[in-house]
């Protein structure tokens, strides 16, 4: 990618984000997003080969991939209840773009493969962490891969999210936890 100045940048992954909230992915342009941007398309041109590659940028940069930071409780569930806390807040603070990007990634299937060749791989170290400190308490008697156990969190979350929508209050986060997240980690643990 070509080096392009930080508040040049900003201002046109701002722009993306804003109008991807506001009209979405099918009538957003790149013109719009120029406009926005008060940047030329020739500019926008040289740093993203199109709109895909834009969102892509905009998804992986602006939208907290990777796992949010827990807090050692002393307890497996109370650390899960951090960490799933986290993950909900994440995705409530980005409603509207979640909501329109999760119906344009099933009907736009080019930006939905951009976007699975560009993502970056999610940093698990707190997950993990708070796996391994259960296993070290005796909470767990085995590993449990923290991959596993997020993409599970994440599916709870986009669920509720699609299908209920927010607020993700605390009888949400208890359900998720005590129902599922605590019984699968326990069931994975004894291999």
């Amino acid at each position: 990618m070509a080096p392009l100045d930080p508040d040049r940048d900003r201002a046109i992954l701002d722009a993306t984000m804003e109008l991807l909230s506001e009209v979405g992915y099918d009538r957003m342009s790149v013109d719009q997003i120029a406009k926005r941007a008060r940047a030329s398309k020739a500019t926008i041109y040289r740093r993203w080969a199109g709109k895909p590659e834009l969102v892509v940028d905009v998804i992986c940069r602006r939208f907290d991939m990777d796992a949010p930071a827990g807090e050692d409780t002393g307890s497996l569930r109370g650390d899960l209840v951090s960490i799933f806390r986290g993950l909900c807040q994440t995705v409530e603070r980005k409603h509207t773009l979640v909501i329109g990007l999760s119906s344009t990634l099933v009907s736009n299937q080019e930006l939905a493969r951009t976007l699975r060749a560009h993502m970056p791989t999610k940093d698990l170290d707190d997950v993990q962490a708070l796996l391994e400190r259960a296993v070290e308490r005796g909470e767990l008697s085995g590993p449990v891969d923290a991959g596993r156990l997020f993409t599970i969190a994440e599916a709870l979350v986009w669920h509720r999210m699609i299908f209920a929508g927010p607020p993700f209050g605390p009888e949400f986060v208890a359900e998720s936890v005590d129902g599922v997240l605590m019984p699968l980690v326990t069931a994975w643990s004894k291999g």
